[in-house]
């Protein structure tokens, strides 16, 4: 079956003609004469390879941005992977290249294009969320982390795609798939960037999850060095896991939260997307502020390490002595909750997982088995952790939402009509109100394809009144996630980290305020219920690990997952895309 081939948005190609890229040579694979030193191949280059071609003269950040650029214009019309470009991203590598022969080099992102998710403000791009009512709208501010980058020498080449604000938006009865927005649509994975074929669900959607609300696409496929996505409730681990990359969920507020459009901040953070824990962690200190951001008094919870650079925890041997946790109940065996039957493995996942323990204790860690989470395994309904979800349907409005945390709900009121009030008289609209009419106005246009049941039950919150269900729903949430969950399981076992699978350990640090990191380890299948039909033959989706700890524990985290990468060098980039 083939797949429709996605037009490039008006905002993409005019931004990648406008930054000086020749399309037409840059789709015709033309190779510089034999007599001419061959070019710097940036796919799968990791920033430290670039930055030592720059230094060594190989190579300049206008070259670089060119060899992305290039790669964009060949290959967006397949993935869907920018929402813009930035046309001065070729006058930004000059100024940077003049610095360099100056004498003067920022640091280790000096020069290197990255990509913004495009709900972070830049003052040279437009910031949408993917909305219609946004299409084209450039904010008054920057976003700190955008400031700290650009400071650090990083060009932001692009807006990356994303769900439709961060996907809170729309919820049950009308899921919004992952990875589409109103202004683009839908993102595709590069690891099978076909649509779905099945019907009641060939409307546009990957066949392959391009994982939660951040796009990984682009670094996937070398559109860029690496990206900075958001994550509420798993949007950095999930796509990262989906693309085959490392991604990193900070500890709330390690970065300036400020200057990125909020699902809720009591538990939005940004984080690095990358192909390698060397190139994540180079943007992890980039990104966090030398000092607390005045704007999120929040970010003096963490401290910084010395220069910001996490690059000497880039230990190999990092797992030898190092107790990690396997919590059995619901990553990897199902457990009864309520009379029901939750989580678990695959066969295949379950031998995968099997694989990566071994490579623990091969590499010298002392790998505690099991080590339970106590809300996890709790018989008590009312104690566990897997029977407190989120509100996030339109079946949990006000009166219907007695059995889950109305914290999303409830911040996206508070903290989403803060950010439009920030911005203000530019905003296309001033409250989540006149969002909501906005887009039932321009239905027609495409607008709401999925609707808008969770921006309706966020709208009806109080933020006065219900102010004090959300602070009791916050408590429980800290109880289940941390005292008696990842809190709890570290100090038990007097443990570094614990040890997940896939994308799942996601929600349970996000609920925390908690790191975690996800590495790339092997492929699962892909056969979703229901099947895709007869003759479609799925090709296989990326499955990493996880490892999370305690509040502000990255460093050891970051030498965790390297140590595990270095052992194991299980990515692999994206077939066809050379």
């Amino acid at each position: 079956m083939k797949s429709t081939p996605h037009v490039p948005s008006r905002a993409v190609m005019s931004g990648v003609l406008a930054a000086g890229v020749v399309v037409a040579g840059a789709l015709s694979g033309c190779r510089a004469p034999s007599s001419a030193p061959a070019p710097f191949d940036v796919v799968e280059a990791t920033i430290p390879d670039m930055q030592a071609a720059m230094e060594s003269g190989r190579l300049t950040s206008r070259q670089l941005v060119m060899e992305h650029l290039a790669r964009i214009a060949r290959y967006e019309w397949q993935l869907n992977a920018a929402v813009s470009i930035n046309p001065s991203a070729l006058e930004e590598a000059e100024a940077l290249d003049a610095e360099r022969a100056a004498g003067n080099v920022r640091g280790p992102l000096h020069g290197i294009p990255v990509a913004l998710k495009d709900n972070i403000h830049t003052t040279h791009i437009p910031t949408t969320g993917g909305s219609l009512a946004f299409e084209g709208y450039t904010p008054p501010y920057e976003a700190t982390l955008t400031a700290n980058l650009r400071e650090a020498g990083a060009i932001i080449i692009a807006k990356a795609g994303l769900t439709e604000f961060a996907n809170f938006m729309a919820g049950p009865p009308n899921q919004m798939p992952g990875n589409y927005n109103a202004l683009t649509g839908y993102g595709l994975n590069p690891y099978d960037p076909r649509r779905d074929p099945r019907e009641d669900r060939n409307d546009g959607r990957p066949a392959l999850t391009t994982g939660g609300s951040s796009s990984g696409i682009g670094t996937a496929a070398s559109f860029w060095a690496a990206n900075v996505g958001t994550d509420t409730g798993g949007s950095i681990i999930s796509p990262s896991n989906a693309n085959m990359l490392v991604g990193i969920r900070p500890t709330i507020a390690r970065v300036s939260r400020w200057g990125v459009a909020p699902v809720t901040l009591d538990h939005d953070m940004a984080g690095p997307m990358a192909r390698t824990v060397t190139d994540a962690a180079i943007m992890l200190g980039a990104m966090e502020g030398a000092a607390p951001d005045p704007e999120d008094q929040a970010t003096g919870r963490c401290e910084a390490p010395p220069g910001r650079d996490y690059t000497p925890f880039l230990n190999a041997d990092g797992l030898e002595g190092a107790r990690i946790g396997i919590p059995r109940a619901f990553y990897y065996e199902p457990v009864e909750v309520g009379g029901r039957s939750v989580g678990g493995l695959d066969e295949e996942a379950a031998a995968l997982m099997a694989e990566a323990v071994a490579v623990l204790e091969a590499e010298g860690a002392i790998v505690v088995d099991p080590a339970q989470i106590p809300s996890f395994v709790d018989p008590d309904p009312e104690a566990n952790f897997n029977t407190w979800p989120l509100c996030i349907g339109g079946h949990q409005a006000k009166g219907s939402d007695e059995g889950c945390a109305v914290n999303f709900k409830y911040g996206m009121k508070r903290d989403f009509d803060a950010w439009l009030a920030s911005l203000g008289p530019s905003a296309p609209v001033q409250t989540l109100t006149e969002l909501r009419e906005w887009n039932l106005a321009h239905r027609d246009a495409g607008s709401m394809k999925y609707e808008q049941s969770r921006y309706d039950i966020s709208d009806e919150m109080d933020v006065e009144a219900d102010r004090a269900r959300n602070a009791a729903d916050m408590a429980k949430d800290s109880l289940l996630s941390q005292a008696r969950g990842i809190d709890a399981v570290l100090e038990a076992y007097e443990l570094d980290a614990i040890f997940t699978p896939g994308s799942r350990g996601a929600g349970l640090a996000a609920r925390a305020q908690y790191p975690h990191i996800v590495v790339p380890f092997g492929f699962v299948a892909n056969e979703p219920t229901p099947p895709f039909p007869e003759g479609f033959d799925a090709r296989p989706a990326p499955f990493g690990v996880g490892f999370t700890g305690t509040a502000c524990s990255e460093p050891r985290l970051i030498e965790l997952a390297y140590a595990f990468e270095q052992a194991t060098l299980r990515r692999v980039p994206p077939g066809g895309f050379r």
